[in-house]
């Protein structure tokens, strides 16, 4: 990566640029509670320029688009260069942050609480419908099919003693 004067929006949020957008996110929120003019006890001077540039750098880097054209312009290239994983020298031991991976895009996000509980009751009600359906099917299914083969209907019953008739006695037309 080319070296310039002027930081980068990747080092004024304090990143790298192989970051993902949860830690783009991440760090967007904390520097914009520190730097933020109405919440800081920074003066005014020196937190609202660099709270415009925090604003500007996560504006671009939170924009799948805009973050390519600026990788380009400052000379990254997430193609054809692979890089290692921020966590290579750390121990295996640790157990892996998953909260830390990359999105495709800002609008992969993990599902909220809400969601989960209306999947928890859509496959709750789903087991419930089946449970019941194996019930009714193993306590009426079985009687139910007996007694319809084994015993016909009054009308089954009569038109069976119509056909034996017409068989047995055939009508003779004049």
């Amino acid at each position: 990566m080319p070296q310039s004067s002027e930081p980068t929006y990747y080092s004024l949020l304090g990143l790298h640029p192989w970051a993902s957008v949860i830690d783009i996110r991440r760090a967007y929120r904390q520097l914009s509670k520190v730097y933020h003019p109405d919440t800081t006890d920074l003066p005014t001077a020196i937190a609202t320029p660099k709270f415009q540039q925090i604003n500007e750098a996560y504006a671009t880097l939170s924009h799948p688009e805009r973050r390519l054209s600026y990788d380009l312009k400052i000379g990254y290239s997430r193609f054809g260069v692979i890089q290692p994983p921020p966590d290579l020298n750390h121990p295996v031991s640790h157990s892996h942050d998953w909260s830390k991976s990359a999105y495709l895009d800002a609008s992969d996000r993990p599902l909220s609480s809400g969601e989960i509980f209306a999947l928890f009751m859509l496959v709750l009600t789903f087991v419930g419908c089946l449970l019941l359906a194996v019930a009714i099917g193993l306590t009426r299914g079985e009687a139910a099919i007996h007694s319809h083969l084994l015993q016909p209907t009054t009308f089954v019953q009569q038109q069976i003693t119509y056909m034996s008739q017409l068989i047995t006695h055939p009508i003779i037309k004049n």
